[in-house]
């Protein structure tokens, strides 16, 4: 996130806890240069609280929700119990990319000669962050320098940066083929179906292997489980539109998701 001057009502915040009162607890916020702000007890967790430090200690990480602002007195109260644990570690984990991707900007300005604050400026005008620049580099190089309009310097650096640093993380969705040609070369038409059912698609990897007559195997791995789905329901409606158009039947069985890799 880019670093503003205030941060907005209902946002998460990655939080520092500096100090802890009888009743409340002082944090500063690490995404807007170290402002201050307040936990109020009633906001530390549900339920009663006989000990606010069995909840939050000094140099404790935390992420709070924002419940106002009152930039004329410098001000900010926060929620810690209003943000889940799925929260929490979501919050934590675009963070941590964030530094990271700060740190990986330093390195495309030292490898270009070009301005780090320049090149981070441009990443926050076209994205409202930095970190998800370098994975689109990866994912769609083309598409993600056109946006950005950087020059040729700048765009080598971190076309190299974005290879040597960033890991993303996959899916794999799978299913089956049934396809059925009655015609005299149904061998061919079967062949042609499966051909159709692999398009080119920047980022999307399709395997098709044969089980046993009708049956053939569709794998699909994908950078998310909206391209995966996209591209598999893509690839079986083209196999079985082939297969059809030449009079025979063609059906897709879906299997269930499995989990993300790298």
């Amino acid at each position: 996130m880019h670093e503003r001057d205030w941060p907005e009502t209902g946002e998460l915040v990655v939080c520092t806890v500096t100090n802890v009162k009888d009743f409340v607890a002082f944090v500063t916020l690490d995404e807007y240069s170290g402002r201050e702000g307040l936990i109020p007890i009633a906001e530390i967790a549900r339920g009663w609280i006989k000990y606010i430090r069995d909840y939050v200690r000094e140099g404790q990480k935390v992420v709070c929700k924002v419940l106002h602002v009152d930039k004329n007195r410098g001000h900010i109260d926060l929620s810690l119990k209003d943000v889940n644990e799925h929260q929490h570690r979501e919050k934590i984990h675009e963070w941590k990319n964030e530094q990271k991707a700060h740190k990986w900007i330093g390195f495309v300005a030292e490898a270009s000669g070009a301005d780090a604050k320049a090149i981070e400026d441009i990443f926050y005008r076209e994205y409202g962050m930095l970190y998800p620049v370098f994975e689109d580099v990866l994912l769609d190089e083309k598409g993600t320098l056109k946006k950005l309009g950087l020059d040729a310097k700048v765009a080598g650096a971190l076309i190299t940066v974005a290879g040597e640093n960033v890991k993303i993380s996959k899916v794999t969705i799978s299913g089956h083929l049934v396809l059925t040609s009655n015609k005299p070369d149904g061998v061919n038409v079967i062949r042609r179906a499966l051909r159709s059912a692999q398009p080119k698609i920047d980022g999307v990897e399709i395997d098709i292997n044969y089980i046993g007559a009708p049956k053939y195997a569709i794998k699909v791995t994908a950078p998310d489980y909206k391209q995966a789905e996209k591209a598999i329901e893509k690839a079986a409606s083209a196999a079985i539109g082939v297969v059809e158009r030449a009079e025979g039947s063609g059906r897709f069985v879906r299997k269930q998701r499995s989990g993300k890799h790298q």
